[in-house]
């Protein structure tokens, strides 16, 4: 099939009236032509693609005819081009200044585009300035840019500003429907829609995508040509994935999202659009607010129908849900969980089997009972209820005993197993063991047990009745550093240095006492004291033992210096390194 190309230059305006979208500028230009109140500095800011250069191009022709002249005159002579992406130098605006002093030839104005005027240098902006102050009679200048806060404002002060808004999608596949009838294209609307919105208002694009498009798929323009060629998820995905939440099958919505991803979507793409899928939805929930849904009529109908299945609750959840999904995308280490922790936590949003917060996801069992209906498509096999009930008992122990007598209290089965023409087989019994039966933890049964339980434990003995023998504090001492080496033999060094802080000193009779230089060390040895106290305890024989640990500050002065510190303890010892360090212009 030999290639179709579609021209964009042939289908963009050729004049005012033509322009798309762009009503209210093309009615004040004319007005301002007519009436000869054009301003000398136009500014033509908007996005990308929306015709800023190509109205600046139809008034250039425009300012130049009077009414006189034959309709296929051109006054390309007389209008001027500058890319100020590549021409932002000084050097390039003394060439454009020089230019400007000498009158038109034909006509009555010099018409000076300037795209991309933004990207001017600073210095080149200034040597511009003053021509743009004073401007010649025969000087029109129009300044084209896509940023408009990045023009300094004593430029923006001198120009009359044109804001140009995005094209609609509904305008926008208003006219791709338009050129599909001139070509003789059968282009489906949800198509055309799908198109306009990929363009994102610029209608320079659109008409880019529908030749590519249509050089793709042909005479025949369909939902899914389109989708494939620009590499986009089709709405079908998106209202399969919703009718899925809403049933709260969250196996087939994880089975559809790898589905997704083997096609070569990310997880970004298909969350995102389903975040915009719920937004379509909740416009679709007022008649009011129907207008901004921008889809074509079979695709609208599609959506009022699902928009009846979902209430407003879950939409606000669903939207809240999905918007922290896109937050965290990019920051996530494993982005496909993430998006799957996402999709099972909507489908759980509809779930009334018990009470649920806010990161809920159905449990696992409740669809472990379920039939799998899409596991290598083998349609489960159904069961009557007596094999379905012994499929629910509880596995029970067996245990087989050959021609052993069984103990009265055990309940036994004696079975006879022969085979013809086989030797004789002993009798085997069949011992079953039923285990106890587990009894909930809220059961009255299970409070009767507990106590039942406690009553074996061993009585506890009071303090009281524990020794507590006297001691010196130079046999605290030693045990206090036996408990310090086996620390360190055991490869708890920081542990052990903790506790070799401070010698232990005797309190009182029971007390011991430490001083640490932090409060940092406190917490350190508080968390691990109950190894050292049971050990002096039971060597010294006395459980009435009890720890004091004290913080004085002043104390860490002898274990840590800053660097300013060490350097004043050198030159107190040697005063010429002061020399030393200002004759090299040294740092501590």
């Amino acid at each position: 099939m030999e290639p179709f190309v579609v021209s964009a230059r042939k289908y963009r305006p050729q004049t005012f009236k033509d322009v798309v979208g762009q009503e209210a500028i093309t009615n004040t230009l004319l007005n301002a032509i007519d009436n000869n109140h054009l301003a000398q500095a136009l500014l033509f800011c908007g996005p990308r693609g929306v015709g800023k250069t190509t109205c600046a191009r139809i008034l250039a022709k425009k300012i130049n005819q009077d009414g006189t002249e034959r309709e296929d005159e051109d006054f390309a002579f007389n209008i001027f081009e500058l890319d100020a992406a590549s021409n932002n130098s000084v050097d390039d605006i003394r060439s454009l200044i020089d230019q400007v002093r000498i009158p038109p030839q034909v006509g009555k104005y010099k018409v000076y585009i300037i795209d991309e005027v933004h990207m001017l240098s600073q210095s080149a902006f200034n040597a511009f300035l003053k021509t743009l102050e004073e401007p010649p009679k025969h000087a029109i200048f129009i300044l084209a840019t896509t940023e408009k806060h990045k023009i300094i404002p004593t430029i923006l002060s001198r120009c009359q500003i044109f804001d140009f808004k995005r094209i609609t999608v509904k305008d926008a596949s208003e006219y791709l429907k338009y050129i599909a009838e001139q070509q003789g294209i059968d282009a489906e609307e949800s198509a055309l829609h799908i198109i306009a919105q990929k363009a994102d208002g610029a209608m320079r694009d659109a008409l880019s995508i529908f030749d590519r498009v249509v050089s793709f798929s042909g005479k025949q323009l369909t939902r899914k040509a389109v989708t494939e060629n620009l590499n986009v998820l089709d709405y079908d995905i998106y209202f399969s994935a919703t009718d899925l939440i809403l049933e709260n099958n969250i196996p087939e919505l994880l089975i559809l999202f790898n589905k997704t991803l083997s096609l070569g979507f990310d997880g970004h793409h298909f969350i995102t659009g389903l975040a915009s899928h719920f937004r379509d939805l909740m416009v679709c929930q007022h008649p009011d607010t129907l207008n901004l849904l921008e889809v074509g009529e079979d695709v609208k109908a599609q959506y009022q129908e699902q928009a009846k299945k979902t209430s407003k609750e879950f939409l606000l959840n669903a939207l809240q849900i999905a918007n922290d999904c896109d937050l965290q995308y990019k920051v996530s280490k494993n982005q496909r969980l993430l998006v799957e922790l996402t999709l099972m936590k909507l489908a759980s949003i509809t779930f009334d089997g018990e009470k649920k917060n806010a990161d809920f996801i159905i449990p696992a069992s409740h669809f472990s009972n379920k039939p799998s209906s899409f596991s290598n498509g083998v349609k489960p096999v159904p069961t009557n209820g007596s094999v379905q009930k012994q499929v629910e008992e509880p596995i029970k122990e067996v245990q087989i005993a050959v021609q052993e007598p069984l103990e009265p209290q055990s309940e036994v089965i004696e079975e006879l197993v022969s085979e013809p023409k086989e030797p004789y087989q002993p009798i085997k019994k069949i011992q079953i063991r039923t285990p106890e039966k587990r009894v909930s933890g809220l059961s009255l049964s299970s409070i009767k047990i507990k106590k039942e339980h406690e009553n074996i434990k061993a009585p506890e003995v009071s303090e009281e009745d524990l020794p507590k023998d006297a001691f010196t504090e130079e046999t605290m001492q030693q045990h206090w550093d036996d408990f310090v080496d086996q620390l360190e033999n055991q490869g708890k060094k920081i542990l052990a240095s903790n506790f070799q802080t401070d010698v232990p000193k005797l309190k009182n009779e029971t007390t011991i006492w430490i001083e640490l230089p932090n409060g940092t060390m406190k917490k350190e040895i508080e968390r691990e004291q109950s190894l050292m106290m049971d050990y002096l305890k039971q060597k010294l024989n006395n459980y009435s033992l009890t720890l004091h640990i004290t913080v004085n500050e002043e104390v860490a002065k002898k274990f840590a210096f800053t660097p300013a510190e060490k350097y004043e303890k050198l030159k107190e010892k040697n005063p010429a390194i002061e020399m030393l360090r200002k004759e090299f212009d040294l740092d501590f």
